[in-house]
Parts: structure tokens; C-alpha cells; sequence
């Protein structure tokens, strides 16, 4: 079990990075900036043979515990200063997605219709799909989409 304490006393944490305080195996160099890049973007550590997300703990360093999820502020997944960093459900962390390659619309919420020949702006919200209506202009679906998300969302609302 990964403590508080113990990260505090493997680690030094300097803008966004941690730094080996203590050589706890044979490749470890005291000073030498911690963990790896893993083929999904995040920076994961080794300590006794389990890998965490260095995001993760950074957040237990500076807050004692570790939440569902700990989600980037700025959706930068490498920035991980404590500043960057919340604590989340996984709805919200989510929410706070890019927009998805496959979004042919380039608005989140917003997709063509066919049958109906307009932008349908759909949001999930508490966990179900939540309708918004259909727009003829794009501009005007992209308004909506972005005030229901302001709305429901709040702090957790990713527009791009």
C-alpha cells in the first residue's frame, strides 16, 4: 500500500516532476528524475514492483490520500504540477476529455443528423444521454452545447 509517507520519503517534487530522494534499487540514482513514459503518454514509477501514474502521486504527496481519479486541470496529461491536478470521479475526469478524433463536427455535444438534417447537440449528464435539440447552424448548436455544458458540468466543462 503506497503512503503519503512513503512517497514523501522516496520523493523530492519540483515543478510537476519528482526526484529520487532515496536509491531503493539497483538503477535508482539519487537526484535522477523519477519513472518512465508509458505508451498511453503518462508517466508511471516503479516502487516495490508496482507501477503508479506519477500524477497520482504527486497528488498523494501534497493531499494525504488518493481519490477515484486525479484529473489535469488543463487536459495536459505531462503537466503535472500540483496546481494542474484535482481530484475526480471518473464521470468527471470524462467529462473534461478531449474532443474525440472520430467527432466529425470538431464541437463536443454536436453531431449531424441525417434524418432530420441538422446538429444535434446531445450532452451525458448524470450519467445518461440528455438531449438539447437540433440546430440548422452550427454556430447556433455550438452556443447550446456550450452552455449546457457550462451548465451541468461546471468546473469539469472541456469545450475543445
Amino acid at each position: 500500500m503506497i503512503t503519503q509517507t512513503l512517497v514523501k520519503k522516496l520523493f523530492d517534487y519540483k515543478d510537476g516532476e519528482l526526484y529520487w530522494k532515496v536509491a531503493n534499487g539497483p538503477r535508482v540514482i539519487i537526484g535522477k528524475l523519477a519513472g518512465s513514459l508509458n505508451h498511453d503518454g503518462y508517466k508511471r514509477i516503479k516502487i516495490n514492483n508496482k507501477l503508479y501514474s506519477t500524477h497520482r502521486l504527486i497528488f498523494l504527496m501534497f493531499n494525504g490520500y488518493l481519490p477515484e481519479c486525479v484529473d489535469h486541470i488543463d487536459g495536459n496529461q505531462s503537466n503535472n504540477s500540483i496546481e494542474n491536478l484535482r481530484s475526480a470521479t471518473k464521470t468527471q475526469n470524462c467529462l473534461n476529455s478531449k474532443l474525440l478524433k472520430r467527432n466529425k463536427s470538431g464541437i463536443k455535444g454536436v453531431s449531424w443528423n441525417k434524418q432530420k438534417n441538422a446538429w444535434v447537440v446531445q450532452l451525458m449528464v448524470n450519467n445518461a444521454k440528455k438531449y438539447f435539440g437540433h440546430y440548422h447552424d452550427i454556430a447556433v448548436a455550438k452556443f447550446v452545447a456550450d452552455a449546457m455544458r457550462y451548465k451541468y458540468h461546471k468546473e469539469f466543462a472541456r469545450f475543445a
